[in-house]
This record gives structure tokens, C-alpha cells and sequence, in this order.
């Protein structure tokens, strides 16, 4: 089977199509298929992956698109199904379906909601609020659009059942079509994930001792909610400290919001980290925070229950999948400053806690395998393509 994959986002930037793509690819070629990929990429050309990649760079969004839309046209001709990671995903389809070649796309969010909630055309409304209001045409035009290339595909995976449920709750996708299949962990191997803190930190040639770490993993987006985790870092003792690796729209805005608070020297920005520095970073952390109001079912979730690192994180859209409250971490509200930080004080004064956390995060990641999860996705691929 040739398999033609497109994805928003790619190594070395961040994000869950990052860890997604290249491992599902890797997957795909062990069980005796092709690859090839067509990605959003900040690297022109990406390098030590087993598979061709076709990198369309950074620039104005719609000339991303028109690129991205002729290289799948291009690509396609030869794949015998084409797989596509949501994302404002109208051209990737369309460029499948003009081939005459059958389409999975992978949903990850609600692409109207995350279309009209850059746009300001919603206000500040989050997924689930989105669902229950009527909007202007521009939203409803988006929508439509929406409901309409998912039409053309064949299947649609979405990597929780929250994310299901939009699908066909929403949208009034045929429930037989859309199939939850959560993501997979792709990372060390569990066994090599007992580097202490201190080893990880020496590594990172970070101090050892008369510090606290919190760390947040995501894209810079303003739904990713890093702007609360700074204003309970403010409220926190001055031995905490907060590392951010990540890129993104409101890099700058948060970097002045943390010296407009007086945490210049306390909140850490590291941009885009490369992915093999990732493990040190989430085992250096006392506490792994993730603040969204949207998440379809975190990647970095996965990597920092299995590298056995305490989570708090809002209890929104797919996080309670991954993270029960209070057996393997603590659930907050979004945009709950308050709770968030009663929460990362609640965990960073108590070490059992911390510890009870780790090994559950970890006995419950066994979920999210690659030998789970990732044969799920082959049959529904081999189905789509004829068998």
C-alpha cells in the first residue's frame, strides 16, 4: 500500500502532528508499505527520516496552502490512499479527490472552531461553547465547508471520543465513519526513563539544587493557556521556576506579560526544543502543566506519563482520557488561575503525591502504544484503499 500523509506541523517545530506523523510513517514502512509526506515545516528539508518529506515553508498562509494543495495533486497520483491530519484540511482533500484517490483524515480539533477563533470571529468562546451558539455566516460558511470535506473522505479518525462525538453529534457524521483510535506514545523506551531529576537537569546544565521546576510542551496559541500558568508562577514561592518550550503566535506577548509581572528571570522561554531533548526536559520537571482550553488528545500527555512526570492539566476535551483526577494527576478549570495555581502548590509541597502520580501516569500510558493503536490505523487505511 502507497500511503500519502500531509500534516501541519513537522520535526523540528512542535506540536502532535510532529510526534504523530514520522512515527506512524516509521510504523507503516516496518509493515511493508510506502510513505511519503507532504508537511508544514520550518526546516526547507527535513532531514533522517526513512521516508521522502515534502516541505512547504513558512510564508503567508494562503500561498502555504495553494503550495501545499499542488504538492498533494503532485503526490498523490502515485499513493493508493491519502491521509490527512486535520488542519484546515479543504485543499489537502480536494487535491486527493481531483486525483480520484480515497482520503482518511485524522481529526484532531474541530477545524471550524480553531478557523473562526483565529479569525476573532467568535470572541474568546472555546470548543465546547462553539457547539451550543449560532454564529455569523463567516462561521457558518466554515462549517459547511467543513461538513463537506469530510464528506468526501471515507473515514475520519478522530484521536479521542470527545472528538468523536463532535463528529457526529455536531456535524451528523454517520457514526460507523467516524472511529475513535487515541494517539500513541512514540518516544524512549519506558525502561530507559529512570534518569533522576538530577541527572536530567546536569544534562541540562541547569542548577540541581534551591529550584523547583514547572515546564509546559505546546504550541505558543493563545487557547494553550500559557498567559495562566505565568500569573500563578507570580503567585508561587521565588525557588519555582517555569520553562516553555514551544513556538508561536503569542511568543512575544507572553515573554512581555512574564516581565510586566516581574518573572524575567523565573519564566524560561525555550523555543522550538529538538524532539531527542525533550525527554531530559520532562524529566528534569518537578511538574508538567498544561493549561489549554483545547486539546484533541495530547501527544506530550502520553510522553510525560510514560517518562513518569506528575501532570496538572485542565480538565477540557480529551485531557480526562489521559489524566483521572486526582489517581494520576490533577484536573483544573480553564482559565482558572486561581485553582491552577492551589493545584501546582498542592503538588509541588508533596512528594508522595508526586511520586503516586508518576507510577499510575505510567501504568495507565500502556493504553496508548504503538502496537495498540497503530494496527488500528493500517486496516482502516487498507479498507479505505480497496483492501
Amino acid at each position: 500500500m502507497r500511503v500519502l500523509i500531509t500534516s501541519p506541523v513537522f520535526p523540528p517545530d512542535l506540536g502532535g502532528p510532529a510526534v504523530y506523523v514520522p512515527s506512524l510513517g516509521r510504523y507503516l514502512l516496518e509493515r511493508g508499505h510506502e510513505v511519503e509526506v507532504v508537511a508544514f515545516c520550518s526546516d526547507p528539508d527535513p532531514k533522517g527520516f526513512p521516508f521522502p518529506v515534502k516541505s512547504i515553508a513558512r510564508g503567508p498562509l494562503p500561498l502555504r496552502y495553494l503550495k501545499a494543495f499542488f504538492a498533494v495533486l503532485r503526490e498523490a497520483k502515485r499513493a493508493d490512499v491519502v491521509y490527512v491530519q486535520e488542519h484546515l484540511a479543504l485543499l489537502h482533500v480536494l487535491a486527493a479527490r481531483l486525483r480520484g484517490k480515497p482520503v482518511v483524515i485524522r481529526m484532531m480539533v474541530d477545524g471550524a472552531w480553531e478557523i473562526s477563533h483565529r479569525k476573532g470571529w467568535i470572541g474568546d468562546d472555546n470548543i465546547v461553547v462553539f457547539g451550543e451558539k449560532r454564529y455569523g455566516w463567516k462561521v457558518r460558511l466554515v462549517q459547511r465547508l467543513q461538513k463537506r470535506w469530510w464528506s468526501w473522505c471515507e473515514n475520519i479518525i478522530a484521536c479521542s471520543e470527545f472528538l468523536r462525538q463532535i463528529a457526529v453529534q455536531r456535524y451528523g457524521q454517520d457514526p460507523a465513519k467516524a472511529v475513535k483510535i487515541f494517539n500513541a506514545y512514540h518516544g524512549v523506551d519506558p525502561e530507559d526513563a529512570e534518569l533522576t531529576r538530577d541527572e536530567a537537569r546536569r544534562k541540562l546544565e541547569i542548577p540541581t539544587e534551591g529550584r523547583r521546576y514547572l515546564l509546559t510542551i505546546c504550541r505558543l496559541m493563545v487557547w494553550k493557556g500559557v498567559d495562566g500558568i505565568l500569573r500563578a508562577l507570580a503567585e508561587l514561592p521565588e525557588d519555582v521556576h517555569l520553562y516553555v518550550a514551544g513556538d508561536g503566535d503569542m511568543l512575544e506577548a507572553w515573554k512581555g506579560l512574564a516581565a510586566e509581572l516581574g518573572l524575567a528571570d523565573r519564566a524560561h522561554f525555550l523555543g522550538n526544543v529538538p524532539h531527542e531533548r525533550i525527554p531530559l526536559w520532562i524529566r528534569a520537571a518537578d511538574v508538567f502543566v498544561l493549561n489549554s482550553e483545547y486539546e484533541g488528545l495530547s501527544h506530550t500527555l502520553l510522553e510525560v506519563s510514560v517518562l513518569k512526570t506528575p501532570v496538572v492539566c485542565t480538565g477540557v476535551c480529551g485531557n480526562p482520557e489521559v489524566v483521572a483526577d486526582g489517581e494520576n494527576g490533577l484536573l483544573v478549570s480553564p482559565r482558572d488561575d486561581a485553582g491552577l495555581t492551589a493545584a501546582l502548590e498542592r503538588l509541588l509541597d508533596d512528594p508522595e503525591l508526586r511520586a503516586r502520580f508518576a507510577a499510575e501516569g505510567a501504568r495507565r500510558s500502556e493504553r496508548f502504544t504503538r502496537g495498540e493503536t497503530f494496527p488500528l490505523v493500517e486496516g482502516v487505511l487498507k479498507t479505505a484503499a480497496g483492501g
